[in-house]
């Protein structure tokens, strides 16, 4: 069984690796932009890879709508060309059946910014307590 699931790695791996260099040099169209594959996992029976992908800032912070937005439009985008893009990665792998690509907006990243945020914000304000606790004695 574990050399299964170490097989099952590897592919994703190597699907991964593909993938960027397809989204890299063989989408043509602009709208799809500066992509990163952080993530390939491949399910057990090699029939789905689900992709997770992130992208270039889309503007200012500020606008989380309208990154959403794009987050949304970019995720259908890469679905859409999901059918090209497998056909491509099966000139590449020597598998009998080429998973079906099905990609997900990877939130981690923003996730992790967050929280790294909050902790600095908490140490902070933590060092400025601790300042005028020391300034009072």
């Amino acid at each position: 069984m574990a050399s299964n699931s170490s097989r099952i790695r590897k592919i994703g791996d190597q699907i991964q690796r593909d993938l960027s260099k397809i989204i890299q040099q063989e989408i043509k169209d602009p709208r799809v932009g500066m992509v990163t594959i952080n993530d390939v996992r491949v399910s057990s029976d090699l029939s789905y890879a689900d992709v997770y992908f992130t992208c270039m800032a889309f503007g200012a912070q500020g606008e989380e709508d309208e990154q959403e937005a794009k987050r949304v439009e970019q995720s259908k985008l890469l679905n859409q060309a999901a059918g090209f893009m497998r056909s491509q990665l099966a000139k590449g792998l020597s598998l009998r059946v080429i998973p079906q690509l099905r990609f997900h907006y990877d939130a981690i990243i923003e996730s992790g910014s967050k929280v790294s945020a909050l902790i600095d914000k908490a140490i902070s304000e933590d060092n400025d307590k601790h300042e005028s606790d020391a300034q009072e004695d």
